[in-house]
């Protein structure tokens, strides 16, 4: 979509027949070396935008600063801060494996964000190591989180961006694939192919595919599939089938397996990679009471941290991850949040080829945002950039750059 041209006069008069040829050619040089050499100006002249800096503990910029706009995943900031401020940076999430008095081990999910192939490794090893050599199947314990809640903004894509968020989650609920003349295999080799993800996979055409689980049931039957696969391998006999369900109260903790990776790693995963599984799943454990959690009551959760941290009298988060069009952040408000976020600057991606910008993105259809800090002089200053409307893929790139190496801001 078309922006104005902010170098234009508002009394120059506009051509009445349609540009063509080297005519238009010309102009549309002229607009994209205009929009290049002033990035900053550009943006300022969008209609459904706001951009704020700070620098030196004083506001330079401050464009619709105070409007309520669609963060996108900018929103993963906020959620990093309330994970950070909730669990600290050594925080390891675990997950619980106990045996009912009938034989039957049982995985108590506890929202471990991060329990891939190579966790369910060290789980095995740690139950061999304890004695365990055979099993009377497997119990899966998702209670943790409501089932069926629905995320808002999370469409049925079979993208791993889309995948279904679950107390006990393998892999972030996804399976990769390669399927080669009609046979699928797993394209990992710390994972098994499970007959969950081989179902997956004969849909899919050639090639390797990492695709979501897409619903609960799914992601459940992958999970106990492969911790049976991981048992057998190592010489713990499964004897009998997988079920879903509350692990009895009489059943005896074998383990309590924490995570490898602290939450400092988590998050600045979560924020490289913009993995909307883990911020909705960390979303979801900020609002546990009583030992459940779900979207509605993690929305209350966070909106009243945001207020009680900030002083915020407006503010809307639907979800973690800056999926639903729903939330609303101003440019002002995240400024806040980097502001908070300064000691845990380093968590943040570098943008690729410029060291002197730090920001997370944000991308929905109409909606290209960044917030983070570049770097001026001795120091880094916060910025939040929000575009509410179609442009420039890179176009938030270029703006951050400018703001980076612009000799003075005032002048904007």
């Amino acid at each position: 979509m078309p922006v104005p041209n902010p170098c234009r006069s508002a009394a120059a008069p506009i051509a009445r027949r349609p540009l063509g040829g080297p005519l238009l050619g010309a102009a549309l040089l002229l607009f994209a070396a205009s929009a290049q050499a002033d990035p900053i100006g550009r943006a300022l002249a969008l209609g459904n935008a706001s951009l704020v800096v700070t620098e030196g503990g004083r506001t330079v910029i401050a464009d619709n600063a105070d409007r309520g706009m669609v963060p996108a995943s900018t929103m993963k900031l906020l959620m990093a801060l309330a994970a950070i401020e909730r669990w600290g940076l050594d925080h390891r999430f675990t997950t619980e494996l106990r045996q009912g008095r009938d034989g039957r081990l049982w995985v108590v999910g506890q929202g471990d964000p991060y329990l891939v192939s190579e966790e369910l490794d060290q789980v095995v090893r740690a139950l061999r190591r304890q004695g365990v050599r055979s099993v009377n199947g497997i119990g899966l314990d998702d209670t943790l989180f409501v089932a069926g809640d629905r995320i808002p903004g999370r469409s049925s894509s079979h993208n791993p961006y889309d995948a279904p968020v679950t107390a006990l989650a393998v892999n972030f609920n996804t399976v990769n694939v390669r399927v080669a003349g009609g046979s699928v295999r797993s394209a990992e080799a710390q994972t098994e192919l499970t007959p969950t993800a081989r179902r997956l996979g004969a849909a899919m055409g050639g090639g390797t595919h990492r695709v979501n689980l897409k619903t609960r049931d799914n992601a459940l039957e992958h999970a106990g599939e492969l911790l049976a696969l991981k048992l057998e391998a190592a010489g713990i006999r499964v004897n009998g089938g997988v079920m879903v369900g509350r692990a009895p109260s009489g059943a005896k903790v074998l383990l309590t397996h924490r995570n490898s990776r602290p939450l400092s790693k988590v998050v600045e995963n979560m924020l490289e990679y913009s993995t909307n599984f883990v911020a909705n799943d960390l979303f979801l454990l900020f609002g546990e009471r009583g030992g459940q959690s779900s979207m509605a009551q993690s929305q209350l959760a966070m909106e009243d941290w945001a207020r009680g941290k900030f002083g915020w009298r407006s503010v809307t988060i639907e979800d973690g991850a800056g999926l639903s069009r729903g939330n609303r952040l101003s440019g002002r408000q995240l400024i806040d949040v980097l502001e908070a976020m300064e000691p845990y600057r380093h968590l943040v991606p570098v943008q690729d080829g410029n060291p002197n910008v730090r920001a997370k993105t944000g991308t929905l259809s109409g909606v290209s945002c960044y917030a983070g800090w570049v770097r001026r002089g001795g120091g880094w200053a916060p910025f939040s950039l929000l575009i509410n409307q179609p442009v420039a893929y890179g176009f938030r790139n270029q703006v951050a750059s400018a703001l980076a190496t612009a000799p003075t801001l005032a002048r904007y």
